[in-house]
């Protein structure tokens, strides 16, 4: 009979240990993401298509003809890890991975990678054509807030 509570309580244990991590890793990919851009180059907004097709290195410029770079978060920040799952529906490893083949074949130039949210705003503040993804909003005059669908990611 102990034995058998004891077992009883591991599994219970085991379950709700399994359902608050399920819902931890709901919650941070539901935090909301902010795609910011230099002022010159991109447009206002973009469906998500085509902001997967920027971030994903098939569209590498602008249609005023502006060549465009991409900022992101490094995968190891949790705005990167989230940007990974919500943009790329990849690892942050797969997204490493990922960037490590394009760049290799020649089909896109590498990405800039950051540790910090102030970095990769001034980089795209500071770059025509910088394209990049937040996990706050931007406090930056020389960047604009592209709308995806409409809305923030």
């Amino acid at each position: 009979m102990i034995v058998r509570n004891k077992i009883h309580g591991f599994i219970k244990f085991t379950w709700v240990m399994i359902l608050l991590f399920s819902r931890l890793t709901v919650f941070s990919q539901d935090a909301s993401l902010t795609v910011i851009s230099n002022k010159k180059g991109a447009p206002s907004t973009l469906t998500f298509s085509e902001l997967r097709s920027i971030f994903m290195g098939e569209q590498q410029r602008w249609r005023g003809g502006t060549k465009i770079t991409i900022a992101l978060m490094k995968t190891t920040t949790p705005a990167g890890k989230n940007t990974s799952l919500k943009v790329y529906g990849m690892s942050g490893n797969e997204l490493n991975k990922f960037w490590l083949a394009m760049v290799f074949q020649g089909k896109a130039g590498s990405p800039n990678f950051f540790s910090s949210a102030s970095e990769l705003e001034n980089f795209v503040a500071q770059n025509p054509g910088a394209i990049g993804i937040l996990d706050q909003v931007a406090n930056n005059d020389a960047i604009t807030t592209i709308q995806v669908d409409g809305e923030k990611l």
